[in-house]
């Protein structure tokens, strides 16, 4: 599975941002899309993941309300629609893919996007 993320930019405080991720390579039956956030000094973060068939979907919490995860078939597309950005959500944004059920551990995941920087201004 090859993954591409893009969207990322420098947004003030209170906008919107939506992260794409481009997934090819193998079937996309069983497969779990989600995306994680790293910033300078602390742990990759889980965010939201959903099944590509878009039967379950999972958000951590300070995101939930906010963030939005969602696919398009036709594209082979995974989208994190951000709204009200706050500057803490400044970090780099990763999309990740694994088979199986929706899990929120990074390492559970094996196949990773290069990561788009995204930066909210206060």
């Amino acid at each position: 599975v090859q993954l591409q993320a893009s969207g990322g930019g420098l947004v003030q405080a209170g906008g919107s941002l939506r992260l794409a991720c481009v997934v090819s390579g193998r079937t996309f039956s069983g497969l779990v899309m989600a995306w994680f956030r790293q910033s300078p000094g602390k742990e990759r973060e889980f965010l939201a993941a959903m099944t590509w068939s878009g039967g379950s979907t999972s958000y951590e919490d300070s995101v939930k309300g906010r963030f939005t995860i969602s696919r398009d078939n036709a594209e082979n597309t995974v989208y994190l629609q951000m709204n009200s950005l706050k500057p803490e959500d400044t970090a780099v944004y990763y999309c990740a893919a694994r088979y199986g059920r929706v899990l929120t551990t990074r390492t559970y995941y094996p196949y990773w996007g290069q990561g788009t920087q995204v930066t909210v201004s206060s």
